[in-house]
């Protein structure tokens, strides 16, 4: 998987190229601790070139969206049908801010 991140006014997209699987997890969790270790309070994430997404990926969300703070905000946009079903099946769409 590739991480490409992208900075616009205190805001990070996060771009995932790939699969988000037990494999890639991990180093998308560091990319996510360095950012917020930095004070970034707003993440944008771009699933356009998400193929895959884990129960592991999953995890990463969860603690991307716990470790949002009070006044930042986390919004996923460009959400594959495949990827969508994960998510209402697990119940994360009712959690995170899916945005199409």
């Amino acid at each position: 998987m590739d991480i490409i991140k992208t900075e616009n006014e205190g805001k990070v997209k996060v771009t995932l190229v790939g699969r988000l699987d037990t494999t890639t997890a991990p180093e998308l969790e560091t990319e996510l601790k360095a950012l917020f270790d930095e004070g970034k309070k707003e993440l944008d994430f771009d699933f356009d070139q998400l193929e895959y997404i884990s129960s592991a990926g999953l995890r990463v969300l969860l603690f991307a969206q716990k470790s949002i703070t009070p006044d930042g905000a986390m919004v996923i946009r460009n959400v594959k049908p495949e990827i969508m079903e994960v998510f209402e099946i697990t119940g994360f769409s009712d959690i995170l801010t899916i945005e199409q």
